[in-house]
């Protein structure tokens, strides 16, 4: 059995790391094209492409899937299977028809639930308890092939994006290990996704980020959640970013103040501080300013003592 994978960021490297290690044979890894990152513009390698150049494996790195000389790359490698896992490009019809066995995606949702391209992060945005992970056999369109299998996780109190994505590679992993053998003996019967059922997440842009005090507190601690560990969200503070690293609701032991207020909170046994809200008050556990360090609030508070009784936003 030959297949290629498809993925670029780090939640699809334990899916390629499992299929290494199985009984088949990856004969090719797709991903996107080198970007250049940071100052100095410099290229850099995705997190699977690294795992494929350390296990010396076939590369295609085409800017698009929709040009005859990228499927004919790829086509060249006679594959069995295609596995795809956050490759970043919807598949064209000439790629899908490739693989007699098939194109499987790795989601990182519990489909017809929160497809498209931040289903994790919008999984906390919405306040769902339980995320998961879907196997699907990839159709034209967005997210919409049927079921082969999934499994679902319990969204923590804790988790950030960040952290349920690690949770759900690792898932994901190991149900793809576990459906492909009864998936290509033909003892799965593939389930049409419910379309009544379907709901869309939005990519995630830094322009977003900004923490908007008119709102609910729990519903700023799932977007400071949801937007960890990119793009992070922030507020203003003397003119300067001030990003909130990490924080949580509460809605006793407060002191009342105007929308945006920062204020003194008796919730744990340190006193703490937290931001006034349009319900509830907003405790803030770690913040950076801008052109500093990232530190406690605590901290930060006994170094701007101005910082308590002063207006964010």
């Amino acid at each position: 059995m030959d297949l290629i994978f498809m993925g670029t960021p780090s939640f699809a490297v334990p899916v390629l790391q499992a299929l290494l290690a199985s009984d088949y044979r990856v004969v090719a890894v797709c991903t996107q094209p080198d970007r250049r990152s940071g100052r100095k513009r410099e290229l850099l390698l995705s997190p699977v492409k690294a795992v494929a150049v350390s296990n010396r494996i076939s590369l295609v790195q085409p800017k698009t899937l929709r040009s005859p000389e990228a499927v004919e790359e790829l086509a060249r490698f006679h594959p069995d299977l295609i596995v795809v896992a956050a490759y970043g490009l919807i598949l064209p019809p000439t790629v899908l028809s490739l693989p007699r066995s098939g194109c499987l995606n790795v989601h990182p949702s519990l489909l017809p639930r929160h497809r498209g391209p931040s289903p994790v992060a919008n999984a906390i945005l919405c306040g769902d308890e339980f995320s998961g992970v879907s196997i699907m056999l990839m159709d034209e369109g967005m997210d919409s092939g049927a079921v082969l299998a999934r499994q679902e996780v319990p969204i923590s109190p804790e988790d950030t994006a960040g952290s349920l994505t690690a949770k759900l590679a690792q898932l994901g992993a190991a149900l793809l290990v576990d459906t492909l053998p009864r998936w290509l003996e033909g003892r799965i019967e593939p389930q049409p996704q419910d379309e009544s059922q379907a709901s869309y997440s939005r990519r995630l842009t830094s322009e977003d980020s900004e923490l908007d005090w008119h709102l609910p507190a729990v519903e700023l601690w799932r977007k400071v959640r949801a937007y960890s560990p990119w793009p992070g969200c922030y507020t203003r503070w003397q003119g300067r970013r001030l990003k909130v690293h990490q924080a949580v609701p509460v809605s006793r032991g407060v002191k009342q103040g105007e929308i945006g207020e920062v204020v003194s909170v008796s919730q744990r046994t340190a006193p703490g501080v937290g931001v006034v809200t349009l319900e509830g008050v907003l405790e803030l556990r770690r913040i950076q300013l801008e052109g500093k360090q990232e530190m406690p609030v605590a901290e930060f508070v006994r170094g701007q003592r101005s910082f308590v009784g002063s207006v964010l936003g």
